[in-house]
């Protein structure tokens, strides 16, 4: 089985070509955000017509991971909170023009949760609880090896609660959102310095910490996951961001709670998305053929 992988975020993108479960082929490049989904996707078509003339590559099926909430029933985007222009953009209809082959899209944390469920750091773990930390942030929840989903495809969206009640404006348009307080985009503008060196500020982390591990608590209490894993480019901090967070979300947590706090970075770092995609277009090519 031959499948594609678009992994679509705030800051790149990445395709990759699967065959048989081994990743063959695999490109990024930076996100145009004033090119909008315009864009991506002729980079996207460019990056397939390639691989299809020059390599041979015709998938089976196609998976997506979008960085940003969608509507998984209708297969359609919702919208970007980084990049203008992809509201009710038809990225799976135009990718299934493409390349001729079924398209299943859903959240890029959703995505990643299911990677690292399957393929990664959460395997044995069950429920697990995914958050990608990098220019923005999201949740996804996979237990049985399934995508809790909720009932209007809105689960998991941890990025968005509300951490600091006189906190600072949110993308979303409300503030003090956990997203606002600890993402990639929002670091570099308030800090005015790349997240990878602020990383290296013990002092900065031990601060930092404080708003990460209460959004965390409120994933441990609310869903009491087996496992946390840490997705997206501010968990490649390794050891310098996980100690702290560790030991400051044992200090928040509630007393008399026995919730587990095992809270570890991505496996497959910035593959997560795209094995993901793997397991999604997977399961829905052979739902399709039964």
């Amino acid at each position: 089985m031959r499948v594609l992988a678009l992994d679509v975020g705030g800051t790149k993108f990445t395709v990759a070509a699967f065959s048989d479960g081994r990743l063959i082929l695999r490109e990024s490049r930076s996100t145009d955000r004033s090119g909008g989904p315009l864009a991506l996707f002729g980079e996207v078509e460019r990056i397939f017509v390639e691989w299809r003339d020059q390599r041979g590559f015709i998938p089976d099926s196609c998976g997506i991971g979008f960085g940003g909430p969608i509507d998984f029933p209708s297969q359609t985007v919702t919208l970007s909170t980084h990049v203008e222009g992809w509201v009710q953009y038809p990225l799976v209809s135009n990718l299934k023009r493409l390349t001729a082959a079924p398209v299943i899209m859903d959240n890029d944390a959703n995505v990643g949760a299911l990677g690292e469920a399957i393929y990664g750091a959460g395997l044995g773990a069950d429920p697990l609880f995914y958050m990608t930390l990098s220019t923005g942030i999201g949740g996804g929840i996979v237990h049985h090896g399934e995508v809790y989903r909720g009932a209007d495809s809105y689960a998991g969206e941890i990025g968005h609660l509300n951490i600091e009640p006189n906190g600072p404006n949110c993308l979303c348009g409300s503030n003090g959102c956990f997203e606002r307080m600890c993402c990639g985009l929002w670091l570099e503008r308030d800090y005015g310095k790349p997240v990878h060196e602020l990383m290296q500020d013990e002092a900065f982390v031990r601060k930092y910490v404080v708003h990460l591990a209460r959004g965390l608590k409120a994933a441990l209490m609310l869903l009491n996951p087996a496992r946390i894993v840490i997705g997206g480019g501010i968990s490649k901090s390794g050891d310098h961001l996980f100690i702290p967070l560790r030991e400051e979300l044992n200090r928040q947590m509630t007393a008399w709670s026995r919730a587990r706090r095992d809270v570890v970075p991505a496996q497959l770092q910035d593959d997560s998305v795209l094995f993901g995609c793997l397991s999604l277009a997977s399961s829905a090519l052979k739902q399709n053929k039964s």
